[in-house]
């Protein structure tokens, strides 16, 4: 044993070698020395084990080869590029949307460069970070003002904690939603410091029961869209513009968080109804939330217009400070928004919408490819064909809504031959995600941005 300990090299003999010189240049002494020992260590613990020299022990050149292997493992970025081929357009694990060419060069510059963020270049004096933008979406929606903050989410915090700290907010009782694994309506109102007031039932509200509820601790009305689910059958429901007309009575705000948030009409393009933004504004709602990285195909963001006096009073409370959004967000989303100023190339200029339009032949032809490419790469146990499918929108957004798209699907006699070839595609330097149904892998290409990207991948592979 006491051999075989002395066979294993010195830490200084490693690092006088002229490749262990080559990794002090290119990592830094400490990163080199700290793996060194590591490696060190492990070999030690295997001899113990084993009671015999590990082959890495062979020459300092191979031991060497292995630290260089594991530290430039360590500047690999673990959240890695992966093509959704799982027909889910904004599918939130893999990060929503796709940003716009214009929104990537605007958020690089803002990156690579100094800019006028709080600073208006005119008036050579500070300006507020969301004056660009608010300007820009009082165009676009009609609204008098804007807010930015991180996410929708964080959007409703600030409505509630600015205008109903120790108030009552009424709110219909089909309307107190989660949203993903921890946003819930009623908590984020408890997390504001107010008082929730339901009203109705979970499948009838009616304005009466608005109207009983107001009391003179009363904040504000609100509706919120319930994006992620949807009652059928016997219901009711209050529209926006009759609690304006209620609110005005009483003089009390209405508020609306519409989650998703389009600008756009979806049905212009052939897509399931979504309620836009600038309809509200023309309702009177006197504040608007809702999302930029959804339907809007922006960075994630969370978004609210309205009335200039209550939006001025969003930006003055304690808590936009730490909600804001920094200079990359805020100038992408700029960029993003700027394209709605031409609504006639937004199924162009915008990934999320240019891959929920896409046409069943455009699919078609791109399933023809993957599917030529993948015969190539997979062997006789698998059975390749184009079928159609069905793709969603995700991320909430009109969840009972299917969008017809094509999908190559693959299937095997031995089931445990699709698990298999599940986790090679996950292990690929840029993992393919698909989903699993029906006793078949499918790969939806209404999903799968890169489509390019995706097949020279492949054809490497091949």
């Amino acid at each position: 044993m006491q051999h075989l300990f002395r066979s294993i090299p010195a830490l200084d003999k490693l690092l006088k070698t002229d490749q262990g010189e080559q990794l002090i240049l290119k990592f830094g002494h400490q990163a080199v020395v700290k793996q060194i020992r590591v490696l060190l260590t492990q070999i030690r613990q295997e001899i113990h084990q084993t009671h015999t020299l590990p082959d890495i022990c062979q020459s300092d050149e191979q031991l060497l080869a292995q630290v260089r292997e594991q530290l430039s493992q360590q500047t690999n970025v673990a959240i890695k590029q992966v093509f959704n081929l799982t027909g889910t357009v904004l599918h939130t694990n893999l990060g929503r949307g796709l940003w716009s060419e214009n929104a990537i060069q605007a958020a690089t510059q803002a990156m690579k460069h100094n800019v006028a963020l709080e600073f208006d270049i005119e008036a050579g004096k500070r300006s507020h970070r969301d004056h660009y933008i608010s300007q820009l979406l009082s165009q676009i929606t009609g609204a008098e003002a804007a807010c930015i903050v991180n996410n929708n989410a964080a959007a409703v915090l600030l409505i509630l904690a600015t205008f109903a700290q120790g108030k009552e907010v009424i709110i219909s009782r089909g309307e107190l939603i989660e949203i993903g694994g921890a946003f819930r309506i009623p908590d984020i109102m408890q997390q504001a410091g107010c008082k929730l007031v339901e009203v109705g039932t979970t499948n009838r509200t009616h304005l009466k029961d608005y109207r009983n509820a107001i009391t003179e601790n009363t904040a504000f009305l609100m509706k919120v869209h319930t994006s992620n689910y949807q009652i059928q059958g016997f219901t009711a429901s209050v529209s926006e513009e009759e609690l304006v007309a209620l609110g005005k009575e009483f003089n009390l705000p209405v508020i609306s968080d519409l989650g998703s948030g389009s600008l756009v009409n979806m049905q212009a393009l052939n897509l399931p109804a979504e309620p836009m933004v600038q309809d509200k504004v023309l309702s009177g709602v006197d504040l608007i939330s809702f999302s930029g990285d959804k339907l809007l195909g922006g960075p994630q963001a969370g978004i609210i217009v309205g009335k200039k006096s209550l939006i001025s009073q969003l930006q003055q409370h304690p808590l936009k400070r730490v909600l804001r959004c920094d200079k990359v967000i805020l100038s992408g989303l700029e960029a993003t928004l700027r394209q709605y100023l031409f609504p006639e190339q937004l199924t162009r200029s915008l990934p999320t919408l240019q891959l929920l339009t896409q046409t069943l032949d455009e699919l078609k032809q791109k399933a023809e490819q993957l599917k030529a490419c993948l015969c190539k790469r997979l062997d006789s146990r698998y059975i390749l064909q184009i079928e159609p499918s069905l793709a969603q929108i995700g991320s909430g957004a009109l969840p009972t809504e299917q969008i017809p798209s094509i999908a190559v699907t693959i299937s095997s006699e031995n089931q445990r031959d699709l698990l298999e070839l599940e986790q090679q595609f996950k292990n690929y330097p840029n993992p393919m995600i698909t989903r699993i149904s029906q006793q078949k892998m499918w790969l939806d290409l209404r999903s799968v941005g890169q489509f390019n990207e995706l097949l020279e991948m492949l054809n490497r592979k091949c």
